[in-house]
């Protein structure tokens, strides 16, 4: 990751306690696109042995945030990203670690516009969540919003 990208990483683990808690780590980060991991932790286990569901979209969740943070970082002195909404399903039993991959779902261009418009602009990042092996886990949409500062 070159020095932004650093940056990011960091600032996620500052400014959310509970990723620095929960052991996350940013592998990949660019202005669409973050891939963040999630050790096996035995004390975040359900009752199958694998990530409590809270954590896998914690996991995802924080991954969205990243993303949010790479494309819009040169406004946040003008508007607050704030999640919004969020749909999360499970497909396959989770057991080791994980690997969340958050996209952008909108050109960032495109909300910037309806920013610079005067409007709250609304755009989904979607998540794959897997395993070691590759295998999807899960998957999530959280709808963000840029709400302008007043």
């Amino acid at each position: 990751m070159d020095s932004t990208q650093e940056l990011i990483a960091q600032g996620m683990k500052q400014s959310v306690p509970w990723v620095r808690t929960a052991g996350i780590e940013f592998t990949e980060i660019s202005d669409g696109r973050v891939v963040a991991t999630l050790p096996d932790v035995a004390e975040q286990r359900n009752h199958v042995g694998g990530p409590h569901a809270a954590v896998m979209f914690g996991l995802g969740e924080t991954a969205t945030g990243a993303v949010v943070l790479a494309a819009f970082s040169d406004v946040l002195d003008r508007a607050v990203p704030l999640v919004v909404s969020a749909e999360v399903r499970f497909t396959k039993l989770a057991l080791g670690p994980l690997r969340a991959e958050a996209v952008l779902g909108r050109p960032a261009e495109e909300v910037l516009a309806e920013l610079d418009a005067g409007t709250r602009p609304e755009f989904p990042v979607h998540v794959t969540i897997s395993n070691a092996e590759g295998v999807t886990t899960g998957e999530l949409t959280v709808r963000w919003t840029l709400r302008p500062n007043r």
